[in-house]
């Protein structure tokens, strides 16, 4: 894999980069959170991905998209959030943080919320066995190096956890498998959708929203990306 180059134009990619930096320096407090969010009680510590006011797009599609009894991968799962949905809608969760602390805070929101979630440290797909109907994943936006543990939740240098996201999840998804994924253009959409299609997905937007700060209106969205059926790559043969 070759060294990432941005594929949004320089002007956005310094827009973007400063809009990071204004959020590094704004970001929340030193204290942990207590959140009422889509029916959920959630307590988010300091150096877990806060909940905001755009995560109520990945969050309306899993709870329209997760259907009772289906295998369900939460991908980065911060605090827990999409995985508890996912259980609550009747799903069989795993979720996945590198994270530490956020793995913690998954298990504790889960029984706090009353939800049967699998959580697990774990890098992507790295000791995540079998396949799934579906993969829940809200990824770092930037392609920036984290400054601290916090980051890693917004920032993935060089785009290589993502690149390798794509290059590994048809390999995980039954044969009717599909993902719900987040993303925005306050990241780089462009390189996200080249990825996309470059795995043989087809992608339909179920969730979008904008924000305007500085002059500068951003779009984030939800997707739910299907394989093409005709890309060539099959499932894998990973037990479940």
């Amino acid at each position: 894999m070759g060294e990432y180059q941005p594929m949004v134009h320089p002007d956005h990619a310094a827009r973007i980069r400063r809009w990071h930096e204004r959020v590094y320096v704004e970001r929340s407090p030193a204290a942990a959170q207590t959140v009422d969010h889509l029916g959920l009680t959630l307590v988010v510590p300091p150096e877990v991905h806060p909940i905001n006011r755009m995560s109520h797009l990945l969050g309306d599609a899993v709870r329209a998209g997760v259907r009772p009894g289906e295998r369900v991968l939460d991908m980065g799962t911060g605090c827990g959030v999409n995985g508890i949905l996912a259980a609550v809608a009747g799903a069989r969760v795993v979720a996945v943080d590198t994270n530490p602390v956020a793995v913690q805070a998954a298990k504790d929101n889960a029984a706090r919320n009353g939800a049967t979630v699998d959580v697990r440290r774990g890098d992507l797909f790295d000791g995540v066995d079998g396949l799934f109907d579906l993969v829940i994943f809200d990824p770092p936006f930037r392609w920036f190096p984290a400054r601290d543990l916090l980051e890693t939740a917004s920032t993935d240098p060089g785009y290589a956890t993502l690149t390798r996201f794509f290059r590994e999840v048809r390999g995980r998804l039954t044969a009717s498998g599909r993902l719900l994924l987040s993303f925005g253009t306050t990241g780089d959409l462009p390189y996200l959708q080249k990825l996309s299609a470059e795995a043989g997905f087809a992608t339909v937007t179920v969730g979008h929203d904008t924000l305007t700060r500085d002059g500068w209106t951003v779009d984030y969205y939800a997707f739910r990306l299907t394989p093409h059926e005709s890309s060539g790559v099959a499932p894998s043969s990973h037990g479940s």
